[in-house]
């Protein structure tokens, strides 16, 4: 039997999922199999419509060695385990010979423990084991997640949070589950041959695809104790998320009332003089973070040097305690002393880290108005440990709508830890061998979108009202009819913008926070007139394709805040070191999400709009053509009476059509 061509399976898997076969679903099809075979990395640019879970899963597939896919949200990883696969899977069985096997593999959290479940859970407020099911009051919100939780632990094969609906509460899913750190391991587990959690690693241990999410990939590359099966193709998806979900896994916090929980979960388990120590250095240290204002440190004060020394000794000395002491009479001790165990040896690692005083790391305070104050510690760059641990030992896929930035991939290369495209190794320097392609989109941007940067506005503030802002929203909208996704730069401009256009338009205007963010979704996709403005996750987060949203609104281009301790001190760094810091950092960040948020316009081959960046630094600025190259190549004006024109005759197509 003559072995199929990759165009033949491709065809035969975009015909089983339902889908229209792209040119640039088979360019990058050929480039990640390539990429395979050599043992090289590729990046892959692939727009909105391109099919690209296709145009890598086929090549994947057909190859035979195991592969794991690391995406950022749930609803990919869910569209790729319950539908691209299957299907798949099942087109390319007859000419494969072969039905690959995959399996979903999460963090030791997302799963139920059933050990917490049936034995009762260590609680803070309380000297010793507490069962919640029996103090939490069946009527309570807490009550009822709880008894959700013990029935569908009876109905579940996967025990996967994410398979629960509707969901509970964080507190509520919290009593029923552990870290990893918390966890007996399963030898040492009465339930540990029904674990949830154990089931899926040895899914993953067989499996020919491991669908993951991008923390775990963290995880798996910074701690050292392997949580992945051994693999030898990755592929990111999402990949423009990659850099900040590793930042965040490396990132360490330490707050008062962590600090407290640990001291609570260690006091009934050690001596007491051991359990002072850690009571006093807890007492010390909350003082001081009373005081705290929100800033980098870049030098460690001496009184915030002395509090982390006492409660790194303080823990390491209750760490020691809690190793070679147990006390019979305590039910189910082994529970309590993991959860206590781990809690301490939190605090004793990010003392640890900060008292060392690593040139690499970062350290700051933050205030939070509900939460407090809390002390962070994060990587300056998590370039170096990307190119150490991801790109040395497999062949990486990396790919998103937004990876090309002011027209190369340069840019996120090097936050990768990738060289320079093209760079050659040499035998002193393991150099990784990496391309990158650009496999375009099945939209014809020019013709289907508009983008529009309003010269004529003042530049903005870093703070304040911006009334002729407000005015070219509200006239935008006007035109537009509705139809109107409203990104803003920070959660006080959504919601002053809200409230403006509401007593000036008769149009429903929705605000991130109102409501959940699905529903508002849903609420905003229903109905032609209604606006939805938000920040962060609407950048990112939104997929309403159709006439109801015409038009995409940037108040300003998005640079992270000059006060932001971890951006500042890696633009400081790249100037040290001879670079341009602020196009490294500022306008590296600020082009990705610009690029995220534009690609909330056109979602369908029939969409039609405006892209409105109401900040006239794209247009005048020297970076602007570097934004401007980054994001999706519309029709560009900067005359405000064109654009009128244009979302009037938009909205009035919409309507005319029905919608």
């Amino acid at each position: 039997m003559t072995k199929p061509s990759l165009p033949e399976l491709l065809h035969a898997a975009v015909a089983a999922v339902g889908g229209v076969e792209r040119p640039g679903q088979v360019t990058m099809a050929e480039a990640v199999a390539q990429a395979i075979d050599d043992g090289s990395h590729l990046l892959v640019q692939a727009g909105t419509g391109t099919g690209k879970s296709l145009g890598y899963l086929v090549p994947a597939l057909a190859h035979g060695d195991r592969v794991v896919v690391a995406t950022a949200t749930l609803a990919l990883q869910r569209q790729l385990v319950e539908r691209d696969l299957p299907r798949t899977v099942d087109a390319l069985h007859p000419q494969l010979r072969r039905r690959p096997e995959f399996a979903m593999l999460k963090g030791r959290s997302n799963y139920l423990c059933l050990h917490r479940l049936h034995e009762g859970v260590p609680q803070d407020e309380e000297e010793g084991l507490f069962d919640p099911f029996e103090a939490a009051a069946p009527s309570s919100k807490l009550g009822q997640d709880l008894l959700r939780l013990r029935d569908w632990s009876d109905e579940t094969e996967t025990g996967d949070r994410d398979d629960l609906t509707p969901g509970v509460s964080d507190r509520a899913w919290s009593q029923v589950s552990v870290t990893s750190r918390e966890c007996l391991g399963a030898s040492k587990c009465a339930y540990g041959a029904e674990c949830f959690a154990e089931a899926a690693r040895e899914r993953a241990k067989l499996a020919d695809v491991v669908v993951t999410n991008h923390a775990l990939l963290a995880i798996d590359a910074i701690e050292g104790a392997p949580v992945l099966p051994q693999h030898e193709v990755l592929i990111v998806d999402e990949a423009h998320e990659l850099v900040s979900r590793v930042t965040g896994v490396a990132t360490g916090e330490l707050t008062p009332g962590q600090v407290n929980r640990a001291v609570r979960r260690a006091a009934k388990l050690v001596d007491e003089k051991v359990a002072d120590q850690l009571q006093t250095a807890a007492e010390g240290f909350e003082r001081l973070m009373e005081l705290a204002l929100p800033g980098r440190l870049e030098e460690i004060p001496e009184d915030l040097a002395y509090a982390l020394m006492a409660l790194r000794d303080a823990a390491r000395a209750v760490i020691t305690s809690l190793g070679s002491t147990r006390d019979k009479s305590v039910q189910d001790e082994d529970a309590v002393r993991k959860q206590a165990m781990a809690s301490v040896e939190n605090v004793h690692a990010v003392a640890e880290r900060i008292t060392q005083g690593s040139e690499y790391d970062v350290v700051w305070y933050e205030r939070h108005d509900r939460f407090g104050a809390s002390l962070r510690v994060a990587p300056l760059s998590v370039s170096g440990l990307l190119r150490e641990k991801l790109f040395a030992e497999r062949s990486v896929v990396l790919t998103s709508a937004t990876l090309k930035l002011g027209g190369d991939f340069n840019g996120v290369g090097a936050s990768l830890g990738l060289p320079p495209e093209g760079t050659v190794g040499t035998e002193d320097e393991d150099v990784p061998v990496w391309k990158g392609i650009d496999v375009g989109s099945p939209f014809d941007y020019p013709k289907q979108g508009i983008l529009y940067v309003a010269r004529h506005l003042a530049t903005p503030g870093r703070e304040g009202s911006r009334g002729d802002m407000m005015d070219e929203l509200a006239e935008l909208v006007e035109a537009a009819g509705g139809r109107t996704l409203g990104l803003f730069s920070s959660m006080r401009a959504a919601q002053a913008a809200a409230e403006e256009l509401r007593g000036r338009l008769d149009k429903p205007i929705l605000l991130q926070g109102e409501d959940t963010l699905g529903e508002l979704i849903k609420n905003f996709a229903g109905d032609a007139e209604t606006c939805l403005f938000g920040t962060l996750s609407l950048w990112q987060g939104v997929d309403v394709p159709g006439p109801n949203c015409q038009l995409v609104v940037m108040d300003r281009i998005p640079f992270p805040r000059p006060d932001d301790p971890l951006m500042s001190a890696r633009q400081k760094a790249v100037e040290e070191a001879g670079g341009n810091g602020f196009m490294a950092v500022a306008a590296t960040h600020a082009a990705l999400l610009m690029a995220q948020g534009a690609g909330r316009l056109v979602r369908a081959t029939g969409d039609r709009g405006v892209v409105a960046v109401l900040d006239p630094r794209l247009a005048n600025a020297r970076y602007g053509s570097y934004l401007r190259a980054s994001l999706p190549d519309f029709w560009y004006t900067t005359d405000r009476n064109q654009v009128r024109r244009s979302l009037a005759a938009i909205d009035a197509a919409a309507k005319s059509s029905g919608a």
